[in-house]
């Protein structure tokens, strides 16, 4: 590479850095004592989150902060950052601190710690909010959407405030959505004084679980981890057709594992795969697009999904590893359909892979893939077995044993590392690496995920106490790495010099986490405004009938018509802001427009679809943030990178719409292993044909009727239930006097699904269809009591006698006197995978032509 390749090289770097910086981690970076304090103070507040999700103070008996506390103390040093390591304008200094924002950042930090500092006071006058309360709260909301757009940008700060604009002008506002408003004493009581705004659930996510996972994957990126992904990406990938761009959405997926932004995502790895794109012959758009198509698939991906599966634990009131079990399917197949992408578009364009230095035989690759595959069968075997016998043989002392086994693996993988060369971490890729020892130099980075995977799934501690652990061994890793490799290779190097830099390199990565954490802190504070708006107004009510209006009452317009709001919403925020904002006020609307029309939606399937659409606004123009960072990397057109990133991104698109209707797609309803393997292998086929139907290639380029049956193809294979429909009605109406027998029979944790009808207190005609949970095994009259429903049966016909205030029941909208015209049950029908029969024939009929016309044109060119 010539000198002033390498400087060009530099500098967009260092701009890239600079992105960074703006959006995520602060773009200040003074000297001085300002540099102290914008060193000091976050590693303070790393301090500070590990030790309240540690055992230490319940140890000790010292320093127990109850949530609210902790949440104060929490949002404090985010706007204490906010206002100091963020110029206000982009003109502002960036070299040293001004005085006027040292003196917000103070302010700003008294009043979020207003809550920790007096909250014994407070506690004392619940709902009689003194002057001086009333001062700090408007201050404080004032200080944190100015916090919100420093670290953020105005996007969420201009929602937050139109939000809470409309909490205090309801009574101005349009017949349609006016309410009569909130005094200021009321409004600020909610949004500040409780937790029901600024300090609710949100905020209290990031402080418990969402900070520990930032840091963990700070800590791995400072380590070296995030370039062991990208340089084994490589090693597997790299010579395969278009490889570079097959080797960017495995290591996109493997960074975003981790990651907690999708453009932090972009800049890491675009910065080696998208000039590796463009040189094996991408266009810049392309190059850009895959690598943003990639990123934001990385927010969707478990376990961490940008923070949001923590979030979604406490809104739709299920555990961590349900959260997980549910979005991996999804999130897998969309993976396998981009890797199939990009190899339709480097067949396309005739692209070759970048060369090896040893090349491998098939029979060579295959037998390292099983012998590999075989060894990690044996080693979880080995590990899963091998702990669960320990518990029996050792008791409370297996944490103990099992760290000091830990220990033991973690020098034998380091000795075994030094065998081979240190990974590179120059930006060019010239020559692959080779795949054995790429993989084999940095195993050791795989065992603080093991911790932190086993934490949570075998021995289901909390996402923040399993985070601790797997932060503590990583810390352990980041200080000892580099002596130990020293002490091991015994090659003269110095020993405390290494210690030294494995230290600074540990704080280095705690200061980078909290840095990072400062715009998820400020966030989840100004999405609790939006949230606090919803609960105070009833706004989410008026959404609801707002979009059934539109709709007309029917569910795919509903859903389309929702999908375009989340993406709305959805654009220029952050991930968990944005899941917190459209989950509010948008999965709702779902769950009460799509039970009207007797849809079975359940909450989790609710929340992903808004989730999903809410990420797609990262590569969503106009504002689409991943692809302009995409795009100052390939030197191409932003809004085209954006748009070409959206085309990629249509199979991630339809994928909410499909496990909206068929639930088997997020492991809901699976009833025995070869039902798994169906769904699984049925869902990664059709996902692959939707891929070739949309663009246009599959074993050739296709005609413009091959590609739509592919697409009715995958369609088929997703949803075979929609044909069946058709032909067999998919329920069948049972008398209401059998409302009971029904009830009593149906399994744990089903729904029963009834039709009513009635007059609501308007005197409008009511006739719907509702879902009513059946919970645990019991009597059907004690389940539907459960479900707050007490009937009664006037001359063979069943009424609504009560309804239990806050019951499942009331939220569906039955009131009294309601008539129970009929009990829905499943309908006895023919298997609905009958229908893959017929689409593949079809998909052979395909096969078979486009396999013709490659043998035609074959022989035409000889």
């Amino acid at each position: 590479m010539s000198d002033k390749e390498q400087m060009e090289m530099a500098a967009s770097q260092d701009d890239l850095q600079d992105m960074i910086a703006e959006s995520d981690t602060g773009a200040r970076s003074p000297g001085g004592l300002s540099g102290k304090v914008l060193f000091f103070v976050p590693l303070a507040w790393a301090l500070f989150q590990l030790w309240i999700v540690s055992p230490l103070p319940f140890i000790f008996g010292v320093g127990i902060f109850i949530s609210d506390e902790a949440r104060s103390i929490h949002l404090a040093f985010a706007v204490f950052l906010a206002f100091t390591a963020f110029p206000t304008f982009k003109s502002s200094p960036r070299h040293y601190i001004p005085l006027q924002d040292w003196i917000l950042s103070l302010v700003a930090a008294f009043c979020t710690g207003y809550i920790y500092l007096f909250y014994v006071e407070l506690s004392q006058r619940p709902g009689l909010p003194t002057q001086t309360d009333l001062i700090v709260s408007v201050i404080g909301i004032a200080v944190i959407l100015e916090a919100t757009r420093r670290a953020l940008g105005p996007p969420l700060m201009v929602v937050a405030a139109v939000f809470m604009f409309y909490t205090f002008a309801g009574h101005l506002m349009p017949e349609v959505i006016a309410h009569k408003g909130a005094s200021l004493s009321k409004g600020m009581s909610h949004y500040y004084l409780t937790a029901e705004g600024v300090f609710g659930i949100a905020l209290g996510v990031s402080t418990s679980m969402v900070f520990l996972f930032v840091l963990f994957g700070s800590l791995l990126e400072k380590a070296g981890a995030g370039n062991y992904f990208i340089r084994v990406a490589f090693a597997l990938m790299g010579h395969m057709r278009g490889g570079p761009a097959k080797a960017a959405v495995v290591a996109s997926g493997m960074t975003g594992l981790v990651s907690g932004s999708s453009i932090a995502n972009v800049v890491t790895t675009g910065t080696f795969t998208i000039p590796l794109m463009r040189k094996v012959g991408f266009s810049a758009e392309k190059a850009g697009a895959i690598e943003v198509a990639a990123s934001t698939n990385g927010q969707l991906t478990p376990p961490i999904m940008g923070a949001v599966a923590f979030l979604m634990v406490e809104y739709v009131g299920i555990t961590y590893v349900e959260v997980i079990k549910h979005a991996a399917l999804p999130a897998l197949i969309s993976y396998m359909a981009l890797v199939y992408i990009v190899h339709l578009e480097a067949v396309k364009a005739d692209m070759k892979g970048l060369p090896r230095k040893n090349p491998s035989r098939f029979i060579q690759s295959l037998m390292s893939f099983l012998m590999t595959f075989f060894g990690l069968a044996v080693l979880t075997a080995a590990v899963y077995y091998g702990l669960g016998w320990m518990k029996d043989a050792f008791g409370d002392a297996t944490p103990w044993v099992v760290a000091v086994l830990l220990v033991i693996a973690y020098v034998g993988l380091v000795k075994y590392a030094i065998g081979f060369p240190e990974l590179a971490t120059d930006l060019e890729i010239r020559e692959l690496p080779e795949t054995g020892p790429t993989v084999k130099a940095g195993l050791y980075y795989l065992l603080p995920v093991m911790v932190l995977v086993w934490c949570l799934t075998v021995e289901r501690l909390s996402p923040g106490l399993s985070a601790f652990w797997a932060t503590a061994f990583m810390l352990f890793v980041i200080v000892t790495q580099k002596p130990l490799k020293a002490v091991l290779k015994d090659n003269g190097e110095d020993v405390i010099q290494c210690l030294i830099q494995g230290w600074n390199d540990m704080l280095g990565g705690m200061v980078a986490g909290s840095r990072n954490m400062i715009g998820i802190g400020v966030a989840t504070a100004a999405a609790g405004i939006i949230v606090g708006t919803i609960t105070l107004t009833g706004v989410g009510l008026v959404m609801a009938e707002f979009v059934e209006f539109i709709s007309g009452g029917y569910v795919l317009p509903m859903l389309i018509f929702t999908a375009v709001l989340s993406l709305l919403l959805g654009m220029g925020l952050p991930t968990t802001a944005n899941y917190i904002v459209v989950s509010s006020l948008m999965a709702p609307v779902i769950v009460t427009v799509g039970a009207q029309s007797g849809l079975i939606v359940p909450l989790i399937a609710v929340h992903m679809f808004v989730f999903y659409f809410g990420i797609l606004a990262d590569d969503t123009p106009p504002v689409a943030m991943a692809a302009f960072a995409a795009a100052a990397i390939s030197g191409g057109d932003p809004i085209r990178t954006g748009i070409q990133g959206f085309t990629y991104d249509i199979r991630t698109a339809i994928l909410p719409f499909l496990f909206i209707f068929n639930t088997e797609l997020l492991m809901i309803g699976i009833e025995s292993w070869y039902h798994l393997l169906a769904t699984i292998v049925t869902a990664v086929i059709a996902m692959l044909l939707f891929a070739a139907g949309t663009q246009g290639y599959f074993i050739s380029r296709s005609r413009l009727w091959e590609s739509l049956a592919l697409i009715l193809v995958a369609f088929t294979m997703f949803r075979p239930g929609f044909w069946m429909d058709q032909i067999y009605a998919p329920l069948v109406p049972v008398s209401a006097e059998q409302i009971y027998d029904i009830a009593e029979t149906m399994p744990d944790k089903a729904q029963i699904r009834i039709k009513i009808k009635g007059e609501d207190i308007e005197g409008r005609a009511v006739n719907k269809s509702v879902m009513l949970p059946m919970g645990a095994k019991a009597p059907g009259k004690e389940r539907l009591m459960k479900a707050g429903l007490e009937l009664r049966f006037e001359d063979g016909r069943a009424f609504v006698d009560n309804v239990v205030f806050g019951s499942t029941a009331e939220k569906q909208k039955i009131d009294f006197d309601y008539e129970i015209v009929s009990v829905l049950k499943k309908a006895d029908r023919p298997p609905k995978q009958l229908f893959y029969i017929p689409a593949m024939i079809l998909l052979g009929f395909i096969v078979l032509l486009q396999r013709r016309r490659n043998a035609t044109a074959a022989l035409a060119a000889a």
